[in-house]
């Protein structure tokens, strides 16, 4: 049950990110990378502050407590087209989902940017001229700018595993020795 809960809010998340997005994209004088550091620097507060997190998570509280407390807190200091934003996420009863949509938002940024994120993990910590090639190698292959986040798991034996938006590429030992049992058991 907490799965379906938790697509449901990258769901209700990505369209008000992707609203947020169309917005932005409206006018070319506003900078993506702002309204990010924006969204995150709310969510940041907001959950760095359990008081604040209460406040904001608090269904008995009022909506207009709520945008009070906001505006103290953010009026002056984000832009005007995220502020408007966190007071319409706050009318729609949305704001304790503001990390999801910082995140989502994100996710469409690099989109738009062409990058791609990939997590790789190796059996051994690698060297950086490794790591560079490796990058460059999937940067060639999905034609796109690269950001990697790198891993180490011992109990991979040997290899790679990649983690390309959700898709997995497993060519580590640990993989083939799992697959070569299968087959032996079958027969």
């Amino acid at each position: 049950m907490a799965g379906l809960k938790d697509k449901n809010c990258g769901l209700i998340a990505n369209r008000w990110a992707l609203a947020l997005m169309e917005l932005a994209q409206e006018n070319m004088n506003i900078s993506k990378e702002d309204i990010l550091d924006d969204l995150h620097e709310i969510a940041d507060t907001i959950t760095s502050s359990e008081e604040l997190s209460n406040v904001i998570n608090n269904p008995s509280i009022s909506t207009e407590e709520k945008q009070v407390v906001l505006s103290k807190l953010f009026q002056n200091s984000i832009m005007p087209i995220v502020y408007n934003f966190l007071f319409v996420l706050n009318l729609r009863k949305r704001i304790s989902i503001i990390s999801e949509i910082a995140s989502e938002f994100e996710k469409e940024l690099e989109k738009i940017k062409n990058i791609a994120r990939v997590n790789v993990t190796s059996a051994f910590e690698l060297n950086s001229e490794l790591k560079n090639q490796i990058k460059a190698k999937i940067a060639e292959k999905l034609r796109k700018e690269i950001v990697v986040d790198w891993g180490v798991d011992s109990d991979i034996i040997a290899g790679l595993i990649f983690n390309i938006d959700e898709t997995v590429i497993d060519n580590s030992i640990r993989h083939k020795l799992d697959d070569l049992s299968k087959t032996i058991i079958k027969g």
